[in-house]
């Protein structure tokens, strides 16, 4: 092995992620996680070994390089890895291809034009149903028909690690007639995953279950934060606004679907029997293993969740051909989120609504202090991976810390 890899490691030689970062004396670029190393592609294609035009790799995003198609990010992709097996390849004696992550800046990705959320998890939807609807029939009568959806705003997507000040907004005190202005009391972290297309379909035209995977060029953790209060209020007639869009975090490695087909598996029964176009063939879930801590400011983190994407009702599939029956025109870089990931487990619950049951049941962390919400000073990490046959493929982290409200 060119590389040493540690035998735990997310970025094993099985998965090899794409992402952009830049280090002293490297502007943001393309490159590749391989255990702690990052390898550097641009640097790489000054060595004349792929068949493409290799200015993509220099750009500060990954939309062109994806644009080539899997075809060829798939080939880069097995050749990097054929390359880190051989000792006589062309990685061999190039200290310089490589840079450690800890000397590395991570960047956002890909540019993002579009962002749909999805409320794909039954259990989620059925919690929040039963604190707020009803016990008895928390599903609204459209979720076992359709993967429900909403545009959010791509703006304010952030690399991980980016830190950000408390939402304000109006709220509705208990009790009160008139809503009152400030900074959210509420604010919750969502665990989620999200995938990225990296294929485009013409406006007018569908993307059916079966060639949705070739639009998929990979996924990422997301925690899509909110400020439950302040939605609470304002969410009536068109859904959430401010309570969404002050910021969304993803890992900076996007995990290809090649690297995860290894640990495909069976979603949930779904009854009734969806409508034909999004019927679907074959095993469309993955087991990706995922997990929440909280690490209050100055303290040891606490894993408060651990759940896994494979309790998804609706999958990846179905809900890019519900997204795009219409004739809705996905574009490269695209971003959709899952929705917020639960179990049937108390411990499996996607967010801090659901942990702590609105309130009533909080949450008490390593240094004692105890949670309802997400307070100041606190940071939060989601991390998830796969693992199979001696096989780890994993996606690092998305954190962030939350900042007190600007004034």
């Amino acid at each position: 092995m060119i590389i040493d890899i540690p035998e735990q490691s997310d970025f094993s030689i099985h998965n090899l992620p794409f992402g952009i970062f830049s280090s002293q004396g490297r502007a943001p670029r393309a490159g590749i996680a391989v255990g702690e190393h990052i390898l550097d592609l641009a640097a790489l294609a000054e060595l004349d070994v792929f068949a493409f035009n290799t200015a993509v790799l220099e750009k500060d995003t990954l939309n062109d390089f994806i644009a080539l198609g899997k075809e060829i990010t798939t080939k880069v992709r097995t050749d990097v890895q054929q390359w880190l097996q051989d000792n006589n390849s062309v990685l061999a004696g190039n200290p310089q291809l490589f840079v450690t992550q800890k000397e590395a800046r991570m960047h956002l990705p890909v540019s993002i034009g579009d962002y749909t959320d999805f409320y794909s998890s039954m259990e989620h939807a059925t919690n929040v149903g039963k604190m707020f609807r009803d016990p008895e029939n928390a599903l609204l009568p459209n979720w076992k028909h359709i993967p429900v959806g909403y545009h959010g705003r791509a703006s304010s997507i952030v690399v991980s690690g980016t830190p950000f000040h408390r939402p304000k907004g109006q709220t509705l005190p208990n009790g009160a007639d008139q809503p009152v202005f400030g900074p959210s009391q509420r604010l919750d972290f969502e665990l989620e995953m999200g995938f990225i297309t990296g294929k485009a379909n013409p406006l007018g035209s569908s993307i059916d279950t079966d060639h949705a995977e070739e639009h998929i060029f990979g996924m990422v953790l997301l925690n899509d934060w909110s400020a439950r209060d302040i939605q609470k209020w304002e969410y009536v007639p068109l859904g959430p606004f401010l309570a969404k869009n002050f910021v969304s975090h993803i890992s900076p490695w996007i995990v290809t679907l090649e690297a995860l087909e290894p640990f495909r598996t069976q979603g949930p029964e779904q009854d009734p029997e969806v409508l034909p176009y999004l019927r679907y063939q074959g095993a469309r879930n993955y087991d990706i293993a995922l997990e929440v801590g909280i690490a209050p400011d100055g303290a040891a983190e606490t894993t408060v969740c651990r759940s896994n994407f494979k309790f998804m009702y609706w999958n990846m599939a179905q809900q890019l051909a519900h997204h795009s029956v219409n004739g809705c025109n996905v574009q490269i870089g695209d971003l959709y989120g899952s929705g917020t990931i639960s179990g049937k487990e108390a411990d499996s619950y996607g967010s801090m609504l659901e942990l702590a049951w609105m309130g009533t049941k909080p949450l008490t962390m390593a240094d004692g202090s105890q949670r309802k919400f997400i307070a100041d000073g606190d940071t939060v990490t989601l991390r998830g991976f796969a693992q199979k046959e001696g096989k780890r493929v994993g996606f690092g982290e998305a954190s962030a810390k939350v900042l007190p409200a600007q004034p």
